[in-house]
């Protein structure tokens, strides 16, 4: 499923790649925390994450796709597919973690991407893809949103 562009390498994450993803998704989490101190990231994120990856890489119900250029992985994207009970269509693909590091963005990178986790994510059943993000990450929304995404569904939170 690798995908090429100049230089870069789209493909599906394997046990490798683990370490390498597991520290760009807490600088994705990191990034988070900057949006919403709802937000905070654990001190065991590093640990959480490595162990997380190492399950979801294996899993049938997640895609894991990393991008590499000259073999080393400067970003990861992850995506789980969930039922939707009451709604057509059954499947849909959530994007929950995307990080490209940031000498690595504003080149098409996510786009190519988000064109191969869909792909990949209809391939496995999905009619529906969606992107869960912290609600005020404005550069998240206009990037989705240029690519015909839509506001579907708000989550709030309040801390207790």
């Amino acid at each position: 499923m690798a995908q090429e562009k100049e230089g870069y390498k789209i493909r599906l994450a394997n046990e490798n790649d683990i370490d390498n993803i597991a520290s760009l998704v807490v600088r994705l989490k990191k990034l988070n925390e900057e949006f919403d101190p709802l937000l905070k990231v654990r001190e065991d994120a590093l640990k959480r994450a490595v162990d997380d990856y190492r399950e979801s890489v294996n899993r049938k119900d997640c895609v894991v796709l990393v991008c590499e250029e000259k073999n080393r992985v400067v970003g990861v994207m992850k995506a789980r597919l969930r039922e939707r009970v009451y709604y057509e269509p059954r499947i849909e693909g959530a994007i929950v973690d995307f990080y490209v590091m940031p000498e690595h963005r504003r080149k098409g990178l996510g786009e190519d991407f988000l064109n191969s986790m869909t792909k990949e994510l209809k391939k496995r059943g999905a009619g529906l893809i969606v992107a869960e993000f912290p609600f005020q990450n404005k550069i998240a929304s206009t990037f989705y949103q240029k690519l015909g995404f839509r506001p579907v569904i708000g989550i709030f939170g309040r801390e207790e």
